[in-house]
């Protein structure tokens, strides 16, 4: 297993790099969030994504959310109406995970045979670097086994996990916190899905704002 030390504000891109070469060969990258450690693969690829499900032991059915670098990104892999983008202008970069309908190319096993993918920019460097590199959005799933504690730092890594990773981006502890909020405007309305870093509250004020 690779791993890979850089700094956690301002990621040397050449070690990006490295572990972008890792997902592009199909290849599991436990990673640094705006909250604790994930676990990134590229979502286009069936064979990522089934050795992703493995090593969390996630049950079918369990769709993983994606990191994008940036908003032209996530609007190359999902479709996001005039609401959603109001939302993601005044929230992203940051902890707001909304779901919309995906785009053509992601693997079915990761959107759990549904139409929809939930999606974020998240104000981590790291993460949106990976994203860049690679060209495509990232997994952003915890890097635990499923029902366990996710990570803070990559010795926390369970060692069942860390054996079956291909590469670690050791950026020090993640800050924590609570997770993002997630929102889904898919039936009409406005709905929480999760609340998190975001209260609801101001997700709603913004959205009656627009």
């Amino acid at each position: 297993m690779l791993t890979l030390k850089v700094s956690p504000v301002h990621p040397e891109l050449e070690v990006v790099a490295s572990a972008v070469e890792v997902l592009r060969d199909g290849g599991v990258v436990a990673y640094a969030t705006d909250t604790l450690y994930g676990l990134a693969v590229d979502p286009r690829l069936d064979r990522a994504v089934e050795k992703l499900f493995g090593i969390k032991g996630r049950a079918d059915g369990q769709a993983i959310p994606l990191i994008a670098g940036s908003l032209d990104q996530a609007l190359m892999a999902a479709e996001f109406g005039d609401r959603e983008l109001r939302l993601v202008r005044e929230f992203w970069p940051g902890p707001l995970t909304i779901v919309v309908p995906a785009r053509a190319g992601m693997s079915a096993r990761m959107l759990a045979g549904g139409g929809t993918v939930a999606i974020r920019v998240p104000a981590q460097p790291i993460a949106r670097a990976l994203a860049l590199g690679l060209g495509s959005p990232i997994t952003s799933t915890s890097a635990n086994l499923s029902g366990s504690p996710a990570p803070a730092s990559a010795p926390d890594l369970d060692p069942d996990v860390r054996a079956a990773l291909d590469a670690v981006i050791d950026s020090g502890a993640a800050p924590g916190g609570a997770p993002s909020t997630i929102v889904s405007m898919t039936s009409g309305s406005l709905q929480l899905l999760r609340a998190g870093a975001i209260p609801w509250e101001r997700v709603l004020r913004s959205a009656a704002e627009s």
